[in-house]
């Protein structure tokens, strides 16, 4: 049996190495090495100049993994923009955006990854809180806190119990959009899962591929794979 193909969005910035200084494609490498862990085969998808493209982008994958980076830009979801809000990243907001909703359109398995979740209810409608503390470590530095479960949820059957995780975001999900429900709370009462009714459609604030548990990515790989 073949291993499903998962696609994982990058950034676009300038980077350096060896003798170069080039705009260049990047990712934390502990994307594909969780989406490999988990039984899938990862292609990295870099922001396209012509968003039209991800119908077809996506028509050739069995999963998409929208990962974690930049803050939304407000003006997607209506609002101004807040003074500790970041520099919008409007290439990679146009072009995720354009995955999801073929990935949407498609029925095709979607994770979303902190940023990912973000954009995920941005697309199908909702809001966003621009700044909260108390879920960072520090600047570069990854936190840890726990994350409930609500039962009876997609979430619930992945990991059923309270889970210790690693989170690097001073942004959460606002008003909830229509079609997801939450999945997993913070103790402080942020949103950090949601899901769809129908579809295998996912969303996490936290990092998993920043820690040892694959059961998430397991899952999406699985639902991939069907």
């Amino acid at each position: 049996m073949s291993k499903p193909l998962i696609g994982v969005t990058t950034y676009l910035n300038p980077a350096t190495w060896g003798v170069w200084e080039l705009p260049a494609a990047l990712l934390p490498a502990a994307y594909p090495r969780m989406v490999q862990a988990a039984g899938g085969l990862a292609a990295l998808l870099p922001p396209d100049e012509d968003p039209a493209s991800a119908e077809a982008v996506v028509a050739r994958l069995d999963g998409l993994v929208i990962a974690g980076g930049a803050d939304v830009e407000p003006a997607r979801y209506g609002a101004p923009a807040d003074p500790r809000t970041g520099p919008p990243a409007r290439d990679r907001d146009a072009w995720e955006l354009a995955l999801i909703h073929a990935a949407l359109a498609t029925g095709t398995p979607l994770l979303g990854i902190c940023r990912g979740m973000q954009l995920l209810n941005v697309a199908l409608g909702g809001t966003l809180v621009q700044h909260l503390d108390g879920h960072v470590g520090g600047v570069g530095v990854f936190g840890t806190h726990t994350v409930r479960p609500v039962p009876g949820t997609r979430f619930a059957s992945i990991s059923p119990e309270a889970t210790k995780v690693p989170t690097y975001h001073h942004q959460s999900l606002d008003v909830l959009a229509p079609a997801l429900t939450a999945g997993a709370h913070a103790d402080d009462g942020t949103v950090e899962a949601v899901e769809t009714a129908d579809g295998w459609v996912l969303g996490v604030q936290w990092h998993p591929e920043m820690g040892e548990d694959v059961r998430v990515m397991r899952a999406l790989v699985e639902a991939s794979a069907g």
